[in-house]
């Protein structure tokens, strides 16, 4: 990860998603950052949640006791970095590197999803900040390869996560032709 950072991550199925959840947090907590769990239209409850992460080795209560994590509740068609913004106005004066996660764990059109994209795309580009926004598979499974590469495309980088394995990878310019 780098900071500022915008990563799309594709999860098999919602433990995986859980798991990259925890994981991602767990590196911005070594970077002393500020951590936020973005949530909304989840199966899971916000205690559930915090569960899932505990679960898988993230010290929540520690972190939360700590003013390091936070959990806010957001609506997953829009506004995204609206309820971002707030918060970063809010806690501008820490100093501190945000790290904030949104999860697509239901049935979202591509055109939702990148304007989402785009305006957290324009907030991370001035701000020390770094958001992942995950998506599950059946999230997604309507678009096709050219709307995922799209989709792809508006991310800095992308985490593919199933149970066979992870694959990571980082967008660079195309050199000029010559």
């Amino acid at each position: 990860m780098q900071v500022p950072d915008n990563v799309l991550a594709i999860a098999q199925n919602i433990d995986i998603l859980h798991r990259l959840d925890a994981a991602f947090f767990q590196v911005g907590e070594a970077e002393e950052g500020l951590l936020v769990k973005f949530y909304g239209g989840e199966v899971y409850s916000e205690d559930e949640l915090r569960t899932e992460f505990e679960k898988n080795g993230l010290e929540v209560g520690r972190l939360e006791r700590e003013g390091r994590f936070l959990m806010r509740s957001e609506d997953p068609h829009d506004g995204r970095e609206e309820v971002l913004g707030q918060l970063l106005e809010e806690k501008v004066s820490e100093g501190r590197t945000v790290w904030s996660s949104f999860n697509w764990a239901m049935q979202v059109d591509l055109d939702t999803a990148l304007e989402q994209q785009q305006r957290l795309t324009e907030l991370v580009d001035t701000k020390q900040l770094v958001v992942k926004t995950a998506a599950l598979d059946e999230a997604i499974d309507e678009w096709s390869a050219a709307e995922l590469r799209r989709a792809q495309s508006s991310h800095s980088a992308t985490i593919l996560a199933s149970e066979s394995g992870l694959s990571l990878s980082r967008a660079t310019p195309m050199p000029p032709s010559s």
